[in-house]
């Protein structure tokens, strides 16, 4: 009855909110100060959570930089302490069997490299365990808690630094990388790790429950190509010998052992054509090989737990939506099979799921239109999923504008649908100007949840009264396999027609003045934005492309996964249809191109070159038939890091959606922008962060490296 009462609480909050709060409206100010949970940890005994929370940086008083990430831990009933904040960088939570203590990754006080620390419940200074001559990437303990395995680079040669101080700091393109390497060690011992003798670059690296065996995966370079197409899942025995290869199909995601150790599970691509690793998979006998737990599934599988040695936990995407469900596991003539599934279903869009070890309980990380990621607790028995914290309170005062799912129909008969924002002062019988965001990948897709970042303008777009649409056109993922390959070997055809039907279907709405449509996105988003700049400008009244794709031509010859480009995109080499890679290239059609067009990129991007953006800037400027603008971030790459790229992007991005398709037109708007507000703070949110400390109340002064938080491709 509590925990019911307490759901109900946020949602009587939320309403009160919306009914008396309508004066402050979302900006980009707004959004460079929004927190959100990004990991989470259940303690083994269900009574405590650990979690991590991204902070955006407080400009001017902080130097620029990635968000900082805090260690934080609310228990069962609801209770929050904060354990390490403020200027910090936490990553990758473990606790202890006991439940006792909370071990992290972190480079703090004089630390050369990201070491393993641990910090007990009860509060105290976190106490150093073990560090290496390098960054750890990753750890995993023995089921007793004194071996340690690890993932990190060799230390490097003591003479480098000497080197680079003498000029030597040139690159050897692709050769000048370094293979994560798996080491085990006994920290107590005060011996010297030891490397694996496994060929290949790391990565996802576990021990077996109740063995000294590990699973770990390995790709054939560190190279993030490799990586991304041709990581394999490998058993290493106690004994040594050859590592047993599982050989699983496609990419993969999280691999996770059952608590007896006899299975283990591991998300996966259905074939090495699979644009995501969304199928759900189980080995007991590698001679048996894999068993597909549901093979008939139309969605994505995102994250997994053990429930106990018998029942698996596995978090869904469905369209729009998530789901939890429980598979059950048991032998059948010998061979593993698949029992019944049980389905735990909400509102709530769910991830990163972590069950306790009596699997009473799942923590998840979770979020709303109403808000960002939070902490939340599911009770399996109860069925009830509870929000935990709440780290962005003054949103209770924020106007938001109404969101929903649309479904609608393509030209071709596939049903299709996205998420809109309706405009925050919308009246019936009028039409709005609407922004078209779309998703990169194409191989991700948006939830009926949160939808609004720095790269995304959703609540900010609503407060200013334009319409806002995110589409999952097809391609998308969370509608199983074959809906996710339908746009392989058909780039710009009818993945990019999807859009142009969902923009007639809004108008048909009545919502949508079709003169005043703008188009955005991010990547393959990015793409989208100049293929509608160019082969559809007549649909589009602005445009604002973000490390987008202009020429397909250059593209695969600069990016650094052309193996992912050939086998879940084109399906074929630039030299086995040159035709194909020129007409599906909006360079191709800058003739066209009366679109108002501002264009963004990272400078350091590696996986879409800037010069897929120097291209169609220079081709469009020379034309001179619409305005044209590029703005580089330097140091930036594949999406933005800083605080300050941050909100630079959402200012612009705001300004030249409104000087397009509210304002004057014509001449583009000043290049300089002013970040003041953002700065200073505004009338309707004053910078809050929790004073840096401790558990104990001690200061903490540590400081770190901020993890990427950049634009999802």
């Amino acid at each position: 009855m509590r925990k019911t009462l307490v759901m109900a609480a946020f949602a009587v909050c939320w309403l009160a909110s919306t009914a008396t709060a309508q004066d402050v409206k979302f900006t980009p100010h707004h959004v460079s100060r929004i927190k959100s949970v990004t990991q989470v940890a259940i303690s083994p005994d269900g009574e405590q959570i650990a979690y991590v929370l991204s902070v955006p940086r407080n400009l001017p008083k902080e130097k620029d930089g990635a968000n900082w990430a805090e260690l934080h831990v609310v228990d069962r009933k609801g209770g929050k302490r904060p354990f390490i904040t403020g200027q910090t960088n936490v990553d990758s939570l473990s606790w202890s069997p006991d439940s006792k203590t909370i071990c992290f990754l972190s480079k703090r006080d004089k630390d050369e490299h990201r070491s393993l620390y641990a910090i007990s419940i009860r509060g105290g200074e976190a106490r150093k365990v073990f560090s290496h001559g390098a960054d750890l990437h990753s750890y995993s303990w023995s089921s007793d808690g004194k071996k340690l395995a690890f993932l990190a680079e060799e230390p490097p040669p003591k003479d480098r630094k000497t080197r680079q101080d003498q000029g030597f700091t040139q690159e050897v393109y692709e050769e000048d990388v370094h293979p994560i390497r798996a080491w085990t060690v006994e920290p107590e011992s005060g011996e010297s790790a030891k490397k694996l003798d496994l060929k290949g670059s790391a990565s996802e690296l576990h021990y077996r429950p109740k063995h000294d065996d590990f699973a770990v995966a390995l790709a054939p370079t560190p190279l993030i190509d490799d990586h991304l197409m041709f990581r394999k899942v490998h058993i290493v025995t106690k004994g040594g010998g050859t590592p047993i290869n599982l050989k699983n199909p496609g990419k993969m995601d999280q691999l996770a052992w059952s608590p007896d150790g006899k299975r283990l599970a591991l998300i996966t691509g259905q074939d090495k054509h699979d644009p995501s690793a969304g199928r759900l998979w189980v080995v007991e006998d590698p001679e048996q090989g894999w068993l597909d737990v549901a093979p008939q599934f139309k969605g994505h599988v995102d994250s997994i737990a053990w429930k106990d040695a018998d029942h698996l936990l596995y978090q869904t995407s469905e369209g729009v939506f998530t789901n939890l469900y429980t598979a059950k596991l048991h032998k059948n003539d010998g061979k593993l099979s698949v029992g019944d599934v049980r389905n735990i279903s909400g509102n709530v869009i769910l991830g990163k799921i972590s069950c306790d070890a009596a699997g009473k309980y799942v923590a998840a990380i979770g979020h709303l239109p109403q808000h960002p990621p939070e902490v939340y607790l599911i009770d399996l028995a109860e069925g009830s999923i509870l929000r935990h914290t709440d780290h962005n309170p003054w949103l209770l005062k924020m106007a938001l504008g109404k969101q929903e799912v649309i479904r609608h129909k393509a030209k071709d008969g596939l049903e299709l649908e996205g998420i809109l924002i309706r405009p925050l002062n919308e009246k019936k019988g009028e039409r709005y100007p609407l922004v078209l965001n779309v998703h990169g990948g194409p191989e991700s897709h948006v939830s009926n949840g949160w939808n609004t970042a720095y790269h995304t303008l959703g609540q900010v777009a609503a407060a200013k009264n334009i319409a806002f649409f995110l589409p999952n056109y097809r391609g998308s993922t969370g509608r199983g396999v074959e809906f996710s390959m339908l746009g392989q070997k058909a780039a710009a055809g009818k993945e990019f027609e999807d859009l142009i039907d969902a923009v007639d279907h809004l108008v048909g709405m009545g919502l949508v003045d079709s003169k005043k449509v703008g188009i955005t996105g991010g990547s393959y988003g990015g793409y989208a934005t100049a293929w509608g700049s160019t082969y559809y400008s007549d649909r589009f009244a602005a445009g604002v492309m973000f490390v987008g794709i202009s020429n397909s031509l250059s593209k695969v010859g600069t990016t650094d996964i052309p193996q992912e480009m050939f086998l879940v995109h084109h399906r074929q080499w630039l030299w086995d249809d040159w035709d194909y890679f020129i007409k599906s290239s909006p360079i191709k059609y800058v003739e066209k191109a009366k679109t108002p067009l501002l264009i963004m990129h990272g400078k350091n991007d590696p996986r879409v070159h800037p010069s897929q953006s120097l291209e169609l800037y220079r081709h469009l400027k020379v034309r001179n038939q619409a305005p044209v603008r590029l703005v580089l971030y330097p140091g930036e790459g594949h999406g933005n890091r800083r605080a300050a790229s941050k909100i630079d992007y959402n200012l612009r991005l705001l300004q030249w959606m409104e000087h397009y398709l509210q304002g004057p037109g014509g001449e583009p708007p000043p290049y300089t922008i002013d970040p003041t507000p953002a700065l200073s703070g505004t009338a309707s949110l004053s910078w809050n962060r929790d004073v840096p400390q401790t558990a104990s109340g001690s200061s903490d002064r540590w400081l770190g490296r901020g993890c990427p938080c950049c634009l999802e491709p």
